[in-house]
């Protein structure tokens, strides 16, 4: 795989109550200092994003490997939470739920929850948080719908 380059465009206004945007490709959203760093928390704050990026990276991973695998997806839904403590360090927590079609068989349903573990494995955002120490947990459902 080659070089790849992404440019992100960033305006900020005023002081640490000020706010901004960042703007990448086709996203543009404002930024903000969270109110409890002294911000006016009127935008998206550094962890919400970073948060975003790993589930954004984790979420395409596994649409493409479920695809691989001819699985029948019928929906998917997935919610992360952060949690930043000074025992633990910084903790990322996705909860993917895949549906399946109703005619799925358990052989399907067994290859879906083995997909959500390897799309931890294989997402580049994820792999490089990991390698700053964030631990990055899965917490996966798999139903038939």
């Amino acid at each position: 795989m080659g070089d790849s380059k992404t440019i992100l465009k960033t305006v900020w206004h005023g002081n640490t109550k000020g706010n901004g945007s960042i703007q990448v490709n086709d996203i543009k959203t404002n930024i903000a200092i969270p109110t409890d760093l002294g911000g006016n928390g009127e935008g998206a704050e550094p962890k919400g994003l970073l948060v975003s990026s790993a589930a954004a990276c984790y979420t395409m991973n596994l649409v493409a490997m479920l695809e691989t695998k001819k699985l029948p997806v019928a929906g998917f839904t997935m919610n992360s939470e952060s949690i930043n403590s000074k025992e633990k360090g910084f903790k990322i927590i996705h909860y993917p739920c895949i549906t399946l079609s109703t005619d799925a068989t358990e052989d399907q349903i067994q290859s879906a929850n083995r997909t959500i573990l390897s799309a931890d494995k294989a997402c580049f955002i994820g792999n490089m948080l990991k390698k700053a120490d964030v631990q990055i947990d899965i917490e996966g459902k798999v139903s038939k719908g």
